[in-house]
């Protein structure tokens, strides 16, 4: 997945020129593949956060609810378009899921659950659409490189992760939302994403190497942090995964779950040390 994820990026960035060294090659619109996946994938996430609050008694309202996570995730994109703020795409996009959910929870169930439903849905748009925002951020404003730098550092922090944790977990590291991970995992994820970060910066000249250890340590715990959010909704919801689409994952949502919290933190980073 990690390397169908890589290729398709680069195969955007060649089509807008960012993948190219001439000058000038870049086009006025940049991410239109990689939003289109950010879009289909964010869409599909919204149905098994769906289900996993209908464990909980809980409906997400499905119509605003993907429209909102769709229109919000890909927010960063449609600027080049239209020529509008960012902040406007963002406002009205949010506008528009508040009141949406609103009006099909009047249609489908009147009174009943109103605050529960209304909230649910909204949290959805805020979790799924938001957060996943800041990955079409880096593509548009930081570059097709940074966007793959962050990607590999925190799935590779979860391969560390994962290893580390059956060959030599010991000490569990947080059992009351997720007793499988360990301090030893941690500890392995780190090493696993410094070392990715190090080769990313060393091969297409990102940051120095200093700041790309410093940000494969960062970004290994920021992306277990990712991971144990999700884990409480799924602990909440009585659910050992989002779903059974990804053989050997679970969910779409149990994949990007790191991902989705490490994107804003990684949009910052760049901007401020790249």
């Amino acid at each position: 997945m990690t390397l169908v994820f890589g290729g398709l990026v680069i195969l955007d960035g060649w089509l807008d020129g960012s993948a190219t060294a001439a000058a000038g090659d870049d086009k006025a619109v940049r991410g239109t593949l990689l939003t289109a996946l950010v879009a289909i994938v964010l869409a599909l996430a919204t149905v098994e956060f769906a289900n996993l609050a209908a464990a909980k008694g809980l409906r997400v309202l499905l119509g605003p609810g993907i429209g909102g996570v769709v229109l919000l995730s890909t927010a960063w994109y449609w600027p080049q378009w239209l020529g509008v703020p960012l902040h406007a795409c963002v406002l009205w996009t949010l506008v528009f899921a508040l009141l949406a959910s609103v009006l099909a929870q009047y249609w489908r169930y009147g009174t009943d659950g109103v605050l529960a439903n209304c909230g649910v849905s909204c949290l959805a748009v805020l979790y799924l659409g938001l957060l996943a925002a800041f990955v079409v951020g880096i593509r548009v404003d930081v570059g097709l490189w940074e966007t793959l730098m962050l990607m590999f550092v925190v799935k590779a922090s979860d391969i560390g992760a994962f290893t580390f944790g059956k060959l030599f977990g010991r000490h569990k590291f947080s059992p009351r939302i997720s007793p499988g991970k360990t301090w030893e995992g941690m500890a392995g994820a780190t090493i696993v994403a410094m070392g990715t970060s190090f080769a990313f910066a060393a091969a297409f000249g990102i940051m120095a190497w200093s700041w790309a250890l410093v940000f494969g340590g960062c970004f290994a715990v920021i992306g277990q942090l990712g991971d144990l959010t999700e884990s409480m909704m799924k602990r909440d919801a009585q659910q050992k995964d989002s779903a059974n689409r990804v053989p050997g994952f679970g969910g779409i949502l149990d994949v990007i779950d790191s991902p989705l919290v490490a994107a804003p933190f990684g949009y910052l980073f760049f901007r401020l040390v790249v």
